[in-house]
C-alpha cells in the first residue's frame, strides 16, 4: 500500500481535483493505485463516507 487513505482520495476528487493533479501531490501513487481506490470506494461506499465525515470534523 502507499499509506495514502482511500477516503483522502476519495475526498479530493469529490472536491475537484483532478486524478493527474492527485498522482502530482502523492509522487508515490500510480495510476492502477487511483484505479484501485475507486473500485474500493464503489465497494465500501459506507465505510469510505464515514472516514470523510469523521476526518472533516477535526
Amino acid at each position: 500500500g502507499t499509506r495514502i487513505p482511500v477516503w483522502v482520495l476519495v475526498n479530493a476528487r469529490n472536491l475537484g481535483i483532478s486524478e493527474s493533479q492527485l498522482l502530482y501531490d502523492y509522487p508515490t501513487l500510480t495510476a492502477i493505485d487511483l484505479a484501485n481506490a475507486w473500485i474500493y470506494a464503489q465497494v465500501n461506499p459506507e465505510e469510505v463516507a464515514t472516514a470523510i465525515q469523521e476526518n472533516e470534523a477535526d
